[in-house]
């Protein structure tokens, strides 16, 4: 065989089993959303059901107001993610581009973020929210999340390589730092933007502990809490109703990446190189 044929169809032939595996739990999600109970614990049905039944989705709809869980999981989603592209592109050209007392002392610290998982650190913020009086609210989902030193690490790191002969042009062209941040950096560094901005939709579109411990009604909680009322009962979890939930939760991403999945890949091929 030719070395051509063996690298373009090797290739394939490994990444054949790996988007099985990965399309593998999504088919059979979908498959027992449109089932009956009996069928799901019974092996003798075969994978597809008998009759698809639709009205698993408007029955899991109707165990939790999914239409105000979702509209505050869009909420909250954007909410962190706006503040926090914010709060990155400034932190992170701070630390790339100015000099200012004990900067690597600073830029430590927000790596130390970095090192900790997030449940180390939520009965601090628990208790910040609730001096702050924002419990029970939509407020108490975005506050600890406004900033974030993974980002603010990605983001200095894509500034860094960007060519200071730029900046100083800019502000020959009598541009502030807000000017040249705006105009010079931050087009230059779209992709890492991208890339941090799947990572962070990602992770607070899914978060379910912090909104489950800072609110107690219906109105402010987000999708993944209406999912876990639909798996806690007396009688067990109604399998076909939460899968049908499920589903209802990830449509928007996975409708959001078949949209942009060339934008996607693209930014994380490209993200922090130049």
């Amino acid at each position: 065989m030719k070395p051509s044929f063996l690298k373009k169809y090797g290739t394939h032939a490994i990444l054949l089993p790996v988007s099985i595996l990965w399309v593998g739990p999504l088919i059979w999600i979908l498959v027992t959303s449109v089932k009956t109970r009996v069928e799901v614990f019974d092996a003798s049905s075969g994978l597809l059901p008998q009759n698809f039944i639709w009205d698993n989705y408007p029955a899991a709809m109707a165990v939790a107001p999914f239409a105000t869980y979702m509209a505050n999981s869009f909420l909250v989603t954007g909410s962190i993610l706006i503040c926090q592209i914010v709060t990155i592109s400034l932190a992170a050209y701070a630390f790339a581009r100015l000099t200012f007392p004990f900067k690597n002392v600073i830029f430590s610290f927000f790596l130390l973020q970095i090192m900790f998982p997030i449940y180390a650190i939520f009965l601090t913020n628990f208790i910040t929210v609730r001096e702050l009086g924002l419990l029970n609210s939509l407020p108490a989902m975005v506050v600890p999340f406004v900033a974030s030193g993974y980002g603010t690490f990605m983001l200095r790191q894509a500034f860094r390589q960007v060519p200071t002969e730029l900046s100083d042009a800019a502000k020959l062209d009598g541009c502030g730092h807000l000017s040249t941040l705006w105009h010079v950096y931050l087009p230059l560094v779209r992709p890492t933007l991208v890339a941090f901005a799947i990572i962070s939709v990602v992770t607070h579109w899914n978060d379910y502990m912090w909104p489950l411990l800072v609110t107690n009604s219906e109105s402010v909680r987000t999708l993944p809490i209406g999912l876990g009322l639909l798996a806690k009962s007396d009688s067990g979890a109604d399998w076909t109703r939460l899968m049908a939930a499920t589903v209802i939760v990830i449509s928007p991403l996975l409708l959001l990446f078949i949209i942009f999945q060339r934008r996607f890949v693209d930014s994380f091929m490209h993200a922090g190189l130049k």
